[in-house]
Formats: C-alpha cells, sequence, structure tokens
C-alpha cells in the first residue's frame, strides 16, 4: 500500500467475498449491471491478446491479483509458470482455496465458459481448470509500494517476466500521482527487457466500495498514464477505453471509464 494507516485498513476492512460477491458474480441487476460488463470486457481483452499465441514465455508474474484468478484463464495456455502475489493475506487465502478447489471458494467456471466460447472450443473448461492449478506455482505477499530498486516480494526472489499483468491494483494502493509513478515503476522493473505488460484498471476516479467500507484511490488519465510509461521506457501497443454506464447513479464507486492496455518493455 502507498502508506502504512491505507495498507492496515486493507488488513482489517477489505473483506474477500464481499467483493468477489459484489463485483465478479454475472448479473443483469441494476446494481451489478456495470461490474458483469467491466469482467466482460476484460476477459474479451485478454482473449484478443492472448489467443493469438504471439505472447508467450517462460513466466508470468500478476501484481495485486486480489481474490481472483480470472485475468489467467486465457494467460495459463501460453506461459510455463504463474506467479500471483497480493498484499491481503484474505485474498490470498482465497486464491489458495480455488488451487485446491475446497469447497466454498468462488466459482469461477461461468468466467472460464464464456473465455472457452470466445476462443471457439478450442479448449474445454476441464482443460483450462487443470491448467491453471498446475501453472500457478506462488501465491506470494507483494507489497508494490515499495521503491523502484526494491523487490515487492521480499524475501522471496522472482525472476525476471515474459509478461506481468496487474488488474485494479495500482489506483487503489497508491495515494498519489507520485507514488502511482514509483510503483507502476517497480511493476516494469519486474519484466525482462522485450517483455509485455497488461494493465487494467478505472480512469477518474476517486473512491469505490466494499460492502459499507470505503477505499480511496488515486485519479488517473490516459495522457497521464501513458507519458509515465513512456518515461519508464514502455511502449504502449494498445489503450482501449469502455466507459462507464450511468457513472453518476454509481454509489459504490465513481470511475468515468475503464481501460485494457498492452505495452512492451523496450
Amino acid at each position: 500500500m502507498a502508506d502504512r494507516l491505507s495498507g492496515e485498513l486493507y488488513h482489517t476492512k477489505f473483506d474477500p467475498k464481499t467483493y468477489l460477491g459484489y463485483c465478479y458474480q454475472f448479473s443483469e441487476s441494476p446494481g451489478q449491471k456495470d461490474n458483469s460488463r467491466f469482467v466482460l470486457f476484460v476477459l474479451s481483452q485478454l482473449s484478443h491478446t492472448f489467443s493469438s499465441g504471439q505472447y508467450r514465455g517462460q513466466r508470468l508474474v500478476e501484481v495485486g491479483t486480489g481474490p481472483t484468478i480470472h485475468t489467467l484463464i486465457s494467460a495459463c495456455e501460453y506461459y510455463e509458470e504463474m506467479v500471483v502475489s497480493d498484499y491481503v493475506e484474505g485474498n490470498r487465502t482465497e486464491i489458495q482455496k480455488w488451487l485446491r478447489a475446497e469447497g466454498g471458494c468462488f466459482d469461477w467456471d461461468e468466467h472460464i465458459q464464456y473465455v472457452c466460447e470466445l476462443e471457439e472450443g478450442k479448449r474445454t473448461p476441464a482443460a483450462v481448470k487443470q491448467t491453471l492449478r498446475q501453472r500457478i506455482k506462488q501465491v506470494l505477499k507483494c507489497d508494490i509500494s515499495l521503491a523502484e530498486s526494491e523487490n515487492p516480494f521480499h524475501p522471496t526472489a522472482v525472476e525476471a517476466a515474459d509478461c506481468v499483468v496487474s488488474s485494479l491494483c495500482l489506483e487503489a494502493a497508491c495515494r498519489d500521482r507520485a507514488s502511482y509513478r514509483r510503483s507502476l515503476g517497480a511493476m516494469v522493473g519486474l519484466l525482462r527487457p522485450g517483455g509485455v505488460l497488461v494493465l487494467i484498471g478505472d480512469l477518474d476516479e476517486t473512491f469505490y466500495t466494499v460492502g459499507s467500507q470505503k477505499f480511496a484511490t488515486v485519479t488517473l488519465s490516459q495522457d497521464f498514464i501513458e507519458l509515465t510509461l513512456a518515461e519508464l521506457g514502455v511502449r504502449v501497443q494498445q489503450f482501449v477505453l469502455q466507459p462507464a454506464l450511468n457513472s453518476e447513479l454509481n454509489l459504490k464507486c465513481d470511475y468515468k471509464a475503464s481501460f485494457y492496455l498492452v505495452a512492451h518493455k523496450n
């Protein structure tokens, strides 16, 4: 987290099951329709990026995985080992439960089925789940607020990645644009030269809620993100926006658009 006070708030007030139930259940109800739309947007973009086979390698690292696995459904076929990570212990526990197929873990079957349909049946849901559970090798604690030269997975050493993925992490973890720039630099530092960064987030957002708990976010713009990446030696290849629906009526968060970008480290 960007500061210890913020970090303590996430440790004590961020409830993974509430977050999963609100943000990742497919639903047409007015309160969750925009969330479902966001998830479908992300799954579709990830499928488009990875199903071509253009991006592949030995290692994929995800920073700020939360209690989720959906960002890895398309990519798991193309990387021999995957490392997932999060700052909050409860989020890491939720991932471990799914990897062990424990009772009561969140059901990702609908998300996996959707991706398999996008791929026109090239993989079966059962095969995808088996591949995910085989290739996620580590579930690590991660503090991306550390300086660029520090290891965010300390004390575990992680080798340079061919691909780094992060979704809805930095805007929540950072208190201002300066700390966002440092944390994004640390994330880019995990990539080998020529590696690919897939970054997903929200623009013009100041807060989001999980249950009754409100969490502050740093306000981002497309121009700021692209300029920051350029300064870090990363070349943006794709930047896709999905505007929010009826953002003025959304009491759960105030973002104006979601973004999905793919970039290469020079």
